[in-house]
């Protein structure tokens, strides 16, 4: 007959977060895995051509998504250290999300109207959905991976 006893759970500190670097590299990694599939799908079904060449689009914006988030990223997070209050309330999230976002729309929808030849005002129109969805996606996936990996330093309480 097996033991009922149970081993008392040892308390759980908290790891540091991962920082620096190699947290931003982990960041981008896993975002754009992820967007790359979502956006190319998405825009197959958005404009009716052929994954692949939705595919060649996807990529292509994730690359620039890739350096507007090194860019946006660094500034965020050093106008952050500034900020008297610390931490990443619900406000800074959505702050961050559509600011994020905003950059991408001037690039991206551009580039949308020349790849797969319509007007502007249809790239963007077409690009609403996208946009849409990550604004909803970057939002969530800041919180998760804060979550599992910590705030970074400068989402951080002063130490005293």
């Amino acid at each position: 007959m097996p033991s009922t006893q149970t081993t008392p759970a040892l308390p759980r500190t908290p790891a540091p977060g991962l920082q620096g670097p190699w947290r931003r590299v982990l960041y981008v990694t896993l975002y754009e895995l992820i967007a790359i599939g979502v956006a190319a799908y998405g825009l197959a079904v958005l404009t009716g051509q052929g994954a692949a060449h939705s595919s060649v689009a996807s990529v292509v914006a994730s690359a620039i998504a890739v350096l507007w988030n090194v860019v946006f990223n660094w500034a965020f997070e050093r106008w952050e250290s500034r900020q008297a209050v610390r931490g990443r309330s619900v406000r800074r999230r959505i702050a961050h999300a559509i600011g994020f976002e905003c950059g991408l729309v001037f690039t991206l929808v551009p580039l949308f109207a020349w790849w797969f030849n319509v007007r502007l005002r249809d790239a963007f129109v077409m690009d609403l959905a996208l946009i849409v969805f990550f604004l909803c996606y970057t939002f969530v996936f800041n919180g998760v991976f804060d979550r599992v990996f910590g705030l970074p330093a400068s989402a951080l309480p002063a130490a005293a």
